[in-house]
């Protein structure tokens, strides 16, 4: 009698236990957004196009790999693979975006919309630290570091120059506009701060980079007047001159021309232009610094970020 009843227990207990595991699993399937027990390439994909439209961006992840984990070679696998690329950056992942790119262009080289993952390269670099509070507030991005805005350049180049007819090439040309006058006006900040520590030199090379490399950009004509604050400060009166002569001739109307026309060499003062109270307190009591060249408002003209397009359908 004890013998049947323990194995009447035991009975019991895996049946007890097949119906938790199932149970979990039903939950597991539930959560990924797919019907009960149906875990075809279809059905994945099917669930990720809901949560792409819905902008569950994690669940939308997870099927999304899992249908190219368990169909690789299947009739949504390129597609699934484009898709995730998407869901990654919308997800703020700019890098297993880029990886996702980057995967996509090693297997497909010749895949018709391969251009769309070069755009996408580009995109998840340009937003690459601008987190969820630069997307909602008010954020000076030339302040940051520059090596994300050369990165998404360079992206976006490479797309230019190998698809130019590209249905993206427009919007890359426009960011590249954008990241270029990003790159010139971080070479401005720079050299304020040079101009800060007293480094006139390093200040007017930077001006320099700015005039050769950066043309047509709105640094130019605060970079020119870098050089003339620079040069003057430095004592070499002939490569002032050339220089005061270019930004009267080009942009008579920068800020740091009095009303006379004369060029004002206390339009910004330096470290010297700081407060007594500044100096004491360490900027303790007052953060605010001396002027540095800045005449965005009268030349600038920035692109700015806009969210990536869904990808092309196969």
């Amino acid at each position: 009698m004890w013998s049947w009843n323990n194995q009447a227990w035991k009975t019991l207990w895996l049946v007890l236990l097949a119906v938790f595991v199932a149970s979990c699993a039903s939950t597991d399937e539930e959560e990924e957004g797919l019907p009960s027990g149906n875990r075809t390439e279809q059905a994945f994909y099917e669930a990720a196009q809901r949560q792409l439209k819905s902008s569950q961006w994690e669940l939308a992840i997870k099927n999304l790999r899992a249908l190219e984990d368990n169909f690789p070679f299947g009739n949504y696998a390129e597609q699934a693979q484009l898709e995730l690329i998407y869901a990654y950056y919308r997800d703020y992942q700019n890098d297993a975006a880029i990886s996702a790119a980057d995967r996509f262009i090693r297997l497909h080289p010749q895949h018709r919309n391969v251009d769309y993952a070069y755009y996408m390269k580009g995109l998840a670099s340009f937003t690459e630290g601008s987190g969820l509070f630069e997307r909602f507030l008010p954020t000076d991005m030339t302040r940051r570091d520059p090596g994300s805005a050369r990165e998404s350049f360079a992206y976006f180049a490479q797309l230019m120059a190998r698809y130019p007819e590209s249905r993206y090439a427009p919007d890359a040309q426009k960011r590249m506009i954008h990241l270029r006058n990003l790159l010139a006006r971080y070479e401005i900040h720079v050299a304020n701060y040079y101009f800060k520590r007293n480094a006139y030199l390093a200040a007017a090379n930077r001006g320099r980079y700015v005039v050769e490399n950066f043309q047509q950009t709105p640094a130019v004509p605060d970079a020119l007047a870098v050089m003339v604050q620079s040069y003057h400060l430095l004592e070499m009166p002939q490569l002032e001159a050339t220089s005061l002569n270019v930004l009267r001739t080009n942009y008579p109307h920068h800020p740091a021309f009095r009303d006379d026309g004369t060029f004002n060499y206390r339009y910004y003062a330096g470290a010297s232009g700081r407060s007594f109270i500044h100096r004491i307190t360490l900027g303790l009591f007052e953060k605010s610094d001396p002027r540095g060249f800045d005449s965005r408002e009268l030349y600038n003209a920035e692109y700015r970020a806009e969210d990536a397009p869904l990808p092309p359908e196969l």
